[in-house]
């Protein structure tokens, strides 16, 4: 149910389109990357390998119940979501469908994949508690603000000027999933990234249209927000599953960001504006996606292996930034101060009586007349390290 911009115009790539699950490089059991399955989601994904997938993104129907058409305060027809696609006889059989495509799903996603589901508050309640039930577990709810929303015609209701992802793992016990905390604080000037996400709905070039001159597709989801998931939880490489296609926001994303992706559409016209767009996308260049080093994954190093690595020696002072406390590194790897020995996290917290303190920022060393925080000198450990295995 979503779209994105297309880059500017290069040779068409051929974009692999197939009406079943035929794996795409032929092998028997392989996952198909880069291609557009037509043929309904949840027999498509029930097909799908499991545990092959390393990130969802759904945009489900909504379920929106329009009892008639919507019109402007002009009488001019408003073009809402009225497609057959969106249509469910009751509250039961929107369930049933959505049990059954998140139950697919969850087979079809690896132990540390995880899925972001958008919605309207037509049926994201809905959907959160099926997940909830089928075992999922969720991480955050993700508001996107609309910058631009459509305004409530009749003046009854609050303008709908956002609409909810739920981001989820596959289950409670799912501690390694991706998810690119500090490449997102960098980009957000250095403050955690939040979950209320203020981004403009499609409008001008980047709103796909038919031959007609009207929409291609009714909900079509902005690059920017598909980016921002990919770039949140996955990394180059990844296979990104969208199960409702759409007009191939996912795909085109994913390629320009150097992901896989595989999308499920139903419907021909979809799958050909799609398939036109993503081959005019044009991928990044790789050291502009690349994965900025994450600092949970690089070797833990403890306070004690600096000395052992010679960076530190045993009797040296360490003091604070602004030079108001001092404590002396003790031959195990401790501090003491004022005849109280601890840990560098520990003696940090007594010196300012605070519950807590990180000592690797908080205790500086000095080197040519000037102090640096001993963190330095974990990264120089680090790159022992590094330069050893090679």
């Amino acid at each position: 149910m979503q779209t994105a911009r297309v880059g500017t115009a290069r040779p068409r790539t051929q974009i692999k389109v197939t009406r079943t699950g035929t794996k795409t490089d032929g092998s028997p059991g392989a996952t198909p990357r880069n291609t557009i399955v037509r043929g309904d989601c949840v027999e498509l994904l029930r097909a799908l390998p499991e545990a092959s997938v390393d990130l969802v993104f759904a945009d489900p129907p909504y379920n929106l119940q329009l009892a008639g058409a919507l019109s402007r305060p002009d009488q001019s027809v408003v073009d809402a979501v009225d497609d057959e696609w969106d249509k469910f006889a009751d509250f039961s059989a929107y369930d049933a469908f959505t049990k059954n495509w998140l139950a697919a799903a969850r087979r079809a996603m690896k132990p540390q994949a995880t899925i972001f589901v958008i919605g309207s508050y037509h049926n994201i309640f809905r959907v959160g508690a099926i997940m909830q039930d089928l075992g999922f577990w969720i991480l955050n709810d993700i508001v996107w603000r609309k910058t631009n929303p459509m305004p409530n015609f009749r003046g009854r209701r609050f303008t709908n000027a956002h609409e909810t992802m739920i981001w989820a793992a596959r289950d409670a016990g799912a501690k390694r999933y991706t998810f690119n905390y500090e490449a997102l604080k960098a980009a957000n000037e250095d403050c955690q990234m939040r979950s209320d996400w203020l981004l403009p709905i499609c409008i001008g070039a980047e709103r796909l249209k038919d031959a007609s001159g009207r929409k291609a597709h009714p909900t079509q989801k902005p690059e920017a927000l598909l980016a921002r998931v990919m770039l949140a939880a996955s990394q180059p490489g990844d296979l990104v599953l969208d199960p409702f296609f759409g007009s191939g926001t996912t795909g085109a994303v994913a390629r320009r960001l150097r992901r896989d992706y595989l999308g499920f559409e139903r419907d021909p016209s979809y799958i050909d504006a799609a398939t036109t767009r993503i081959a005019a996308v044009e991928p990044l260049d790789p050291h502009t996606v690349t994965a900025a080093p994450s600092k949970r994954s690089e070797p833990r190093i403890a306070f004690s292996s600096l000395i052992e690595a010679g960076l530190i020696a045993p009797g040296t002072p360490l003091t604070d930034a602004k030079r108001r406390h001092t404590a002396i590194v003790r031959a195990e790897g401790a501090l003491s101060i004022g005849g109280v020995v601890g840990s560098i996290h520990k003696i940090g917290a007594l010196a300012q009586g605070l519950p807590a303190c990180n000592g690797w920022t908080f205790w500086h060393y000095e080197e040519a007349s000037s102090l640096s925080p001993i963190d330095d000198l974990r990264q120089r450990a680090r790159d022992l390290l590094r330069e050893a295995a090679e």
